[in-house]
């Protein structure tokens, strides 16, 4: 005889996937259309900058070339200041949709936990652990997102986030190999491969708005993915758990 240890009831679904929905929607709408402009922007900048300087000029001793090449270069300067801030902007914006996708998952696999387990370690340990973890567990009651298209695209994205986080670290190394994409060869050409001899470090890792689209479409294809109901039998295998879940099960006394 087999029981259900986790229930996805439609409305919780739905109500997933509407908040993930307006979350990417308004943050497009408030955030990242600010930055549609930058050209224009960085043009306006150099020209007040040499409206600015105008007033210093003077004919007999300046040469007219040098005011509009500074002007040049502080639009430059502009455009650059503006790239680096949509750069981080967007990286916020994949933060805050991976951390809203992966506390919402935590939340449902701990309430449906409660409804067949006694004991807090459990539920704890579940808060605590890492997504591969998490991952883990769900492959090991029955519902494996590492067999679906989009767990590849989610993996990114924690990786991402981890070295948006953390700077140079494992999540870097493990982004550089598996999703080299990132990392793109400043030196132009087809290829994803940096050019010989450099060593990409966290400000070399770039993220698009094609980045963002992919990202949010994997969550939504998770949302859709999780199964009605996840069965299992009377005598509950925790053998395959991770272990910190694994001993946190047997610290409640199951």
């Amino acid at each position: 005889m087999s029981y259900t240890m986790f229930y996805m009831w439609e409305g919780y679904r739905q109500r997933m996937i509407a908040e993930h929905n307006f979350y990417v929607e308004q943050a497009q709408k408030r955030l990242l259309t600010q930055f549609d402009n930058m050209e224009a922007e960085a043009d306006k900048a150099t020209e007040e900058y040499l409206d600015k300087m105008s007033t210093h000029f003077n004919p007999d001793i300046h040469d007219p070339s040098d005011f509009y090449e500074a002007a040049y270069d502080k639009g430059i300067e502009f455009y650059q200041l503006l790239s680096e801030l949509l750069e981080n902007t967007r990286l916020n914006v994949i933060a805050g949709m991976f951390h809203q996708w992966d506390k919402s998952l935590r939340d449902w696999i701990v309430n449906e936990v409660r409804h067949w387990h006694r004991g807090e370690n459990l539920p704890k340990a579940i808060w605590k652990v890492d997504f591969p973890a998490i991952t883990g567990f769900l492959a090991a009651v029955g519902f494996d997102v590492r067999q679906f298209p989009c767990y590849e695209q989610l993996n990114a994205m924690r990786l991402v986030v981890n070295v948006f986080k953390h700077g140079n670290g494992s999540s870097l190394d493990d982004l550089q190999k598996l999703f080299p994409q990132f990392f793109p060869n400043p030196l132009g050409g087809c290829g994803e491969r940096r050019f010989p001899f450099s060593d990409a470090d966290h400000t070399d890792m770039k993220v698009s708005d094609v980045h963002l689209k992919s990202f949010s479409g994997a969550i939504l294809d998770f949302w859709q993915a999780v199964p009605e109901r996840i069965f299992d039998a009377d005598n509950l295998c925790t053998t395959c758990w991770p272990k910190a879940l694994k001993d946190a099960w047997e610290k409640d006394g199951q």
